[in-house]
């Protein structure tokens, strides 16, 4: 909810809801400005809730709750724009949620890099008894990256997202593609 705003008018003032007897008292009529003064925000917030939960819309500081509402963790540290499009992509990602494809959208929209995955998993069927399994019985994962020219990673937040949304049973590599290990050690940012 928003704090007090300075001269917001309440668009359901109290004092004329009153019965007729108080309309004209001067006292009650001033005791329930002041009533309106701290309604007045909380009409404006339900007023506009569509804007407060649209990410595109919702306020600057509204986009970090947004975020833990919807269960995604959101760096402070990231630019709002790079908040509000992780948001606006939260639903979209939910769906592939848990899936090679998912992991490569969400770390894509998170870092702005180029993500390929490569799995050991397979899945077929057979109507055949003596058909090979598909992949191998390790279940693991390599994590291309390709980050745009010039833009920094941090491996361990990188490890971190990595192991938050993979499955807890697959182990897994990241490799970063068009770096020695020397150029991005140290750099800030993902």
């Amino acid at each position: 909810m928003r704090a007090h705003v300075p001269n917001l008018p309440s668009p359901h003032p109290l004092g004329d809801r009153l019965p007729a007897m108080y309309l004209e008292d001067s006292l009650v009529q001033r005791m329930t400005v002041a009533f309106d003064q701290v309604l007045a925000p909380i009409f404006s917030s339900l007023d506009n809730l569509e804007a407060y939960v649209d990410p595109d819309l919702a306020p600057e500081d509204f986009v970090l709750w947004l975020g833990d509402w919807v269960g995604l963790a959101l760096d402070e540290s990231w630019p709002v724009e790079r908040r509000r499009a992780v948001l606006a992509a939260a639903s979209g990602l939910y769906r592939v949620r848990g899936t090679a494809r998912g992991l490569a959208a969400y770390l894509e929209i998170l870092t702005g890099a180029e993500v390929k995955i490569e799995e050991t998993g397979g899945t077929a069927y057979s109507t055949g008894s003596d058909i090979e399994p598909p992949g191998s019985p390790n279940f693991a994962m390599v994590v291309r990256i390709r980050p745009r020219e010039g833009a920094a990673l941090d491996m361990a937040r990188l490890e971190a997202l990595v192991t938050a949304a993979k499955p807890a049973h697959v182990v897994h590599r990241i490799e970063v593609m068009g770096l020695t290990a020397e150029t991005y050690q140290g750099r800030e940012g993902c």
